[in-house]
């Protein structure tokens, strides 16, 4: 394993899929979860996050063979999903999932409410098969499916570890952050979105990809040189 492929996974996943987005969510469950039941919904949601990683990670040229998807199809796709996801966040909707009953709150509605932001998670899906479809090498995919496993693991390090603040912080704090998250999201998703375009060969976005080091992704492979 390349140790400089491996840490620019890393940080890619990292900025998509990382703590600062991770435990916001978490944040939110905690006000009406146990610490302990926190602490269990992490362990579930990590676990169900990995394994989809993982068989996207290793799958990723086949199964975008098998829909017929291009990769700047895949980008735009992806994009605006999360653009979406991130407005939600922008206006406080919950988009993806049902609210959770506060009466009685168990593992399951709490699992739920983690599958669009973090166990499947439009951006970080995106990443994993572009990522992994950037080479023709199963030892490349499986790099990369080994830097989304470590981010994953340490997204559940720090929710146990903060488990308990997570759960003193107080309601409106979660709120102002999710908002000013959110906006920084919505502009991930738009990025992406004039990531696929630029592939596409839409006129006008050379300037701002060249602006940009590398590909979409950080560490991903430059794109070739549009006339």
């Amino acid at each position: 394993m390349d140790v400089f492929s491996f840490s620019a996974a890393f940080i890619a996943f990292f900025s998509v899929v990382g703590p600062p987005k991770v435990l916001l969510a978490f944040a939110g469950l905690a006000q009406i979860h146990p610490v302990g039941q926190l602490r269990t919904i992490a362990l579930i949601s990590s676990g169900a996050a990995v394994i989809v990683g993982l068989i996207t990670g290793i799958t990723a040229p086949w199964l975008l063979d098998l829909f017929h998807i291009s990769t700047p199809a895949l980008q735009l796709a992806g994009g605006f999903i999360f653009f979406l996801y991130a407005v939600g966040l922008v206006l406080g909707l919950h988009l993806g999932s049902d609210s959770p009953d506060q009466d009685a709150p168990d593992l399951v509605s709490g699992v739920r409410e983690l599958l669009m932001p973090y166990v499947v998670s439009p951006l970080a899906m995106t990443a994993v098969l572009v990522e992994a479809a950037a080479r023709d090498s199963f030892s490349w995919r499986s790099t990369v499916v080994g830097a989304y496993v470590s981010v994953i693991a340490l997204d559940l390090v720090c929710v146990l570890l903060l488990a308990r603040l997570l759960h003193r912080t107080h309601h409106t704090t979660i709120e102002l952050l999710g908002r000013l998250l959110g906006l920084l999201l919505a502009a991930v998703g738009v990025d992406l979105v004039l990531d696929g375009l630029y592939d596409l060969g839409v006129p006008g976005l050379g300037e701002r990809h060249e602006a940009l080091s590398g590909g979409s992704w950080p560490g991903a492979d430059p794109a070739p040189d549009r006339p």
